[in-house]
């Protein structure tokens, strides 16, 4: 299991957080960030944009995390699915009763 770095920080921001959670999620691998990532993630962002769907930037950051590195991602956001529709990567939505 790989997390993307902009997920770790999401999740390390919550004050709630307890502390042994906060250690675990730390110790989780990361996906690296590739040369040119800043670029395709502002541009699959703005393909979005431009059909006028929903696109919010940590959204784009963890999408392209997973499209470069070709791994799908797991998630309840159903915000996600512009991007799998728009980039073609691997989505697998769970329900909230998972």
């Amino acid at each position: 299991m790989l997390m993307a770095p902009v997920v770790l920080t999401e999740m390390l921001s919550d004050p709630k957080l307890p502390s042994d959670v906060s250690q675990t999620l730390s110790e989780l691998p990361l996906i690296e960030v590739e040369p040119g990532y800043w670029q395709r993630a502002g541009e699959l962002r703005a393909k979005l944009l431009a059909k006028r769907r929903k696109a919010r930037l940590g959204d784009a950051l963890i999408a392209q995390s997973c499209i470069d590195r070709g791994i799908p991602l797991l998630t309840r956001d159903r915000d996600f699915h512009a991007f799998a529709e728009a980039a073609g990567f691997d989505l697998v939505i769970g329900s909230k009763g998972d």
